[in-house]
C-alpha cells in the first residue's frame, strides 16, 4: 500500500463542520478545463445574440423615422419661395382642412436642424414642406416631420425637387428660388445649376429672369404668381430698352389696374396697349422660340397690325389655338 493511500485513510471527515463548505452550483464547472469549456460556449452565446441583433438593425438602416414637432420651432428655409399670397389661395385652405380632418400632416415635411448659436425658439430649418408647415402652425398642431443632416447645397437640391415634382410653384416663385441660390453662391453660374439640377437651362434663365424684373414691375400684377414663364423674355426686353418708361407705366397700372387681367397687364407693360399704340406702331416686335426668331410683330403703313411667322414655325394644328388666343386678347377689357 502507498503512502498516498495511508493518508487518505486517516483522513476523518466526520470532525468537518458543514456549515463552512460551500455547495457547488449545479451545472456549475468543477474543474479547470470545465471553465475553460464554460467560457467558450458562453462566448459563442454572446457572438450568436451579438450577429441578431446586427440582422435585426440592419432591416431598419433605410427606415425613415417621423417625428411630432411643435412648428413654432421650426423656421422657413432662408431659400423658401414661397409668396406670401400663395398661403391664401384656395389649394391652400383645402390643404389645411385636410389637415385638420386628419388630426395631422399625413405627408411628413421634411427639416434640419439648427446649430448652436440659432435665432431664439428656431430649433430646425425647413428642407421642403413649407405650406404643410404653416397650415400646422395655423391650426395649433404638431407637424410630422423628418429630421435629416443636410448641407445648404443638399438641403436647396431636395427642396427643388420636392417642388418641381409638385408642379405647383408659379414661374416667379421658381426664380426668386434659383436666384437666391445663385446670389448665395450655392452654384457658381446658372449652367451650372441646370446641370446639377437636372432643369432646363431655358427654364432657369427664364425664371431667373422674372425673379430680377423691377420691384414696379412685378407688383404692376395682382399677384407675382399671375406672371408666367414665356413673359420673361418681353418683360426684360423692356426694362432693357426702355426702364424709366416701364417704371412709369408699371406704376400707373398698380394705381388703376381695377380687374384688368394678366395678358392686359403684361400688354401695357410691354407698350403695345391700345392706350399707348400711337407711341410703338412703328416697332417691330419679334416672337422666339429655342432662340431662335419664330415671329415678327408689325404695324404697316395704314396703322394696321401685322404678325408674321417664320416658314414651319406654327404647325398647323395650331393656327385654331392661335386665333382662340388672339380672341381672347382682343375681348379683354
Amino acid at each position: 500500500m502507498s503512502k498516498l493511500q495511508d493518508r487518505a485513510k486517516s483522513l476523518n471527515f466526520d470532525e468537518v463542520d458543514e456549515s463552512e463548505v460551500t455547495p457547488v452550483a449545479p451545472g456549475k464547472p468543477r474543474t479547470g478545463v470545465g471553465v475553460l469549456t464554460a467560457a467558450f460556449g458562453r462566448e459563442r452565446e454572446l457572438k450568436s445574440e451579438n450577429d441578431d441583433l446586427k440582422n435585426k438593425l440592419a432591416r431598419f438602416d433605410d427606415a425613415v423615422v417621423v417625428e411630432l414637432i411643435d412648428p413654432a420651432r421650426i423656421k422657413p428655409s432662408r431659400f423658401a419661395n414661397r409668396h406670401e399670397l400663395s398661403f391664401e389661395t384656395p389649394e391652400f385652405t383645402q390643404l389645411r382642412e385636410e389637415i385638420e380632418s386628419a388630426g395631422r400632416n399625413v405627408q411628413p415635411i421634411k427639416v434640419r436642424r439648427l446649430g448652436q448659436g440659432a435665432a431664439a425658439k428656431a430649433e430646425f430649418e425647413i428642407v421642403f414642406g413649407h405650406r404643410r408647415h404653416r397650415a400646422c402652425l395655423e391650426l395649433g398642431i404638431p407637424v410630422a416631420a423628418i429630421v435629416a443632416e443636410l448641407s445648404d447645397q443638399q438641403l436647396f437640391a431636395e427642396m427643388e425637387r420636392e417642388n418641381r415634382n409638385r408642379k405647383n410653384l408659379s414661374a416667379w416663385e421658381q426664380g426668386v428660388m434659383y436666384r437666391t441660390a445663385l446670389d448665395e453662391r450655392l452654384y457658381s453660374s446658372m449652367r451650372r445649376l441646370s446641370e446639377e439640377l437636372s432643369v432646363s437651362l431655358s427654364v432657369v434663365s427664364q425664371s431667373v429672369s422674372l425673379a430680377r424684373l423691377p420691384d414696379d414691375v412685378v407688383a404692376a400684377f395682382q399677384s407675382p404668381l399671375d406672371i408666367q414663364f414665356r413673359w420673361a423674355a418681353p418683360l426684360t426686353e423692356a426694362v432693357q430698352k426702355d426702364l424709366e418708361g416701364t417704371l412709369v407705366r408699371a406704376r400707373a397700372i398698380a394705381r388703376a389696374r381695377g380687374t384688368m387681367g394678366p395678358a392686359a397687364i403684361l400688354a401695357q407693360l410691354v407698350g403695345i396697349s391700345d392706350s399707348d399704340s400711337s407711341a410703338t406702331s412703328a416697332e417691330e416686335l419679334t416672337i422666339s422660340k429655342d432662340g431662335k426668331v419664330a415671329a415678327r410683330l408689325t404695324s404697316d403703313s395704314k396703322g394696321r397690325t401685322v404678325l408674321r411667322f417664320a416658314a414651319n414655325a406654327l404647325p398647323e394644328s395650331k393656327r385654331k389655338a392661335l386665333a382662340q388666343a388672339i380672341q381672347y386678347f382682343l375681348d379683354i377689357n
